[in-house]
C-alpha cells in the first residue's frame, strides 16, 4: 500500500471514530456534567493507551515532558472542554461543521509555519466542501447561533495549534503512538480536577451511558488519535490528513440515522456529495 492510500485510510477512519463523538456525547451530557465526560473520556483512553503500550513505549524525555503538557493541554483539556460545553446548546449538525473548519485553520496556518503551498483547485476543493457543510447543517433550518458556537469555535482552533504542534513533537524523534499516549496522559491529568464529580455520576449512571463513556474514550479518542497521529507523521502535507475532517458532518449525519433513528434529509445527500467532490478536488489541487 503506497503511503498517499495509507493516510487516506487512516484519516477515513480517525473521522468515521470521531464522528462517533457526536451523538454518543448528546447521549452522555443527558447524564453527566460536560467536564466529567471530558475527564472520564481522556481517562478511560489513558488507561486504554497504557494497557496497550505496555512494555512498548518508553518514558519520555524529563526535557519534553513540558511539551506533552502544551500537546494536552489543547489537544484534550481544552478541546474537550470547549466541544462538551458547546456541545450543551448546539445540536450535533452544528457543532460538526464548526468543526470542520479545522482543516481550513490548519491548511492556513500551515502556509505560513511550514510553507505548505496550497493551489488554487486545492483552495477551490475547500471552498466547495465548506460550502457542502454549510448546505448539510442548513437545510433544516438546525444551525442555531448562540454561545454554543463560540465555545465549538475555541475547540476548533485548540486542536488546530495541536495539529500542528505534532510535527514539533514527531521531529524530535518520538513515534505517534508515544506522543498520543503521553498528551493524553497529561491532558488527564489537567482535567482531574473534574474526577471526583465525574466519578460520582458514573455510579448512578444507566449502562447506556456507561458504555457510550466507553466508547469515547477507547474508540473516538485512543483508537482514533492514534490512527490521526500516524497518519499526520507520514503524510507529506499537513492538509492532507485534515481535509479529512469535513467527511465528519455527513459521516455524523449517517451514525445519526443509525443510531438515533433520524432520518437523513435530502440536504444530506446534496451536501454530502459536494465534500465528497471537493475531496477528489483537493487531491489534484496539491
Amino acid at each position: 500500500m503506497s503511503i498517499k492510500a495509507k493516510v487516506n485510510l487512516l484519516g477515513f477512519l480517525t473521522v468515521l471514530f470521531w464522528a462517533m463523538a457526536f451523538p454518543f456525547s448528546k447521549i452522555t451530557i443527558s447524564h453527566f456534567d460536560s467536564n466529567s465526560v471530558a475527564i472520564l473520556r481522556c481517562g478511560i483512553a489513558s488507561i486504554f493507551l497504557c494497557l496497550l503500550g505496555y512494555k512498548k513505549i518508553p518514558l519520555p524525555k524529563k526535557q519534553d515532558i513540558p511539551k506533552f503538557f502544551i500537546s494536552g493541554l489543547f489537544g484534550f483539556f481544552l478541546y474537550l472542554v470547549f466541544f462538551n460545553t458547546g456541545l450543551q446548546s448546539l445540536t450535533s449538525a452544528t457543532s460538526s461543521i464548526i468543526i470542520a473548519t479545522t482543516p481550513i485553520m490548519t491548511s492556513v496556518v500551515s502556509s505560513f509555519l511550514y510553507q505548505e503551498k496550497i493551489k488554487w483547485l486545492g483552495w477551490l476543493a475547500i471552498a466547495i466542501e465548506f460550502i457542502g457543510i454549510i448546505v448539510l447543517s442548513l437545510w433544516n433550518g438546525s444551525f442555531s447561533l448562540n454561545f454554543g458556537i463560540l465555545w465549538t469555535l475555541c475547540a476548533a482552533a485548540v486542536f488546530c495549534i495541536y495539529n500542528l504542534y505534532q510535527r514539533k513533537l514527531s521531529a524530535l524523534g518520538y513515534q505517534s503512538n508515544e506522543i498520543v499516549t503521553y498528551s493524553m496522559i497529561c491532558g488527564t491529568i489537567l482535567l482531574l480536577i473534574f474526577l471526583p464529580k465525574g466519578v460520582s455520576e458514573l455510579v448512578t449512571a444507566p449502562p447506556i451511558q456507561i458504555f457510550a463513556i466507553f466508547s469515547l474514550g477507547i474508540f473516538s479518542s485512543a483508537i482514533a488519535y492514534i490512527l490521526w497521529g500516524k497518519a499526520l507523521a507520514i503524510a507529506e502535507k499537513t492538509s492532507d490528513v485534515t481535509n479529512f475532517m469535513f467527511l465528519t458532518p455527513l459521516l455524523s449525519t449517517i451514525l445519526g440515522f443509525l443510531l438515533l433513528k433520524e432520518i437523513p434529509s435530502i440536504g444530506t445527500f446534496i451536501g454530502g456529495s459536494m465534500i465528497l467532490i471537493g475531496l477528489i478536488l483537493f487531491q489534484f489541487g496539491k
